[in-house]
């Protein structure tokens, strides 16, 4: 057995303290947003569609970043959304917001400020009256000081 020399010394410390250092974007998140999914679903597919998302493509403050949803819907009795969950799958806690409707709101929109941890991608489903879900994304780069990333 060799001995260890300053230089795998050096090596190791620097490595160690990399891996301590990075940013901690683990799968964790995405997991934690599939599974707010699921649960809001109850397991069923959500379908791409009907959903528009209105977000910047670069915000440059993660702390306010300005989203507005429209679902296409007729809004009868019949037919209408009852509920719109907003999932963030970066943030540590991924469920961002969840608007409820009824068919009397006329029409199945919301607009608010939300906080984004990075560049991420926000996901948007909808449930309609009779159990469908529908779904959308969008990814927006988060940046620090407007310079890109």
């Amino acid at each position: 057995m060799r001995a260890l020399s300053r230089r795998d010394a050096l090596a190791l410390g620097v490595g160690t303290a990399a891996a301590w250092a990075a940013p901690r974007r683990s799968r964790a998140a995405a997991n934690g947003a599939e599974a707010e999914i699921a649960k809001f679903t109850g397991g069923k597919t959500a379908e791409p569609g009907r959903i528009a998302i209105d977000l910047p493509e670069i915000a440059e403050n993660g702390t306010a970043v300005p989203l507005a949803v429209t679902v296409e819907s007729p809004m009868t009795p019949a037919d209408h959304i009852t509920e719109v969950l907003v999932i963030a799958d970066a943030n540590p806690m991924p469920r961002i917001a969840t608007f409820h409707f009824t068919a009397l709101s006329g029409r199945a929109e919301a607009a608010t400020r939300i906080r984004l941890a990075a560049t991420e991608n926000v996901i948007v489903v909808a449930r309609t009256g009779d159990g469908r879900f529908y779904t959308a994304r969008k990814e927006v780069k988060v940046t620090i000081g407007g310079c890109g990333g």
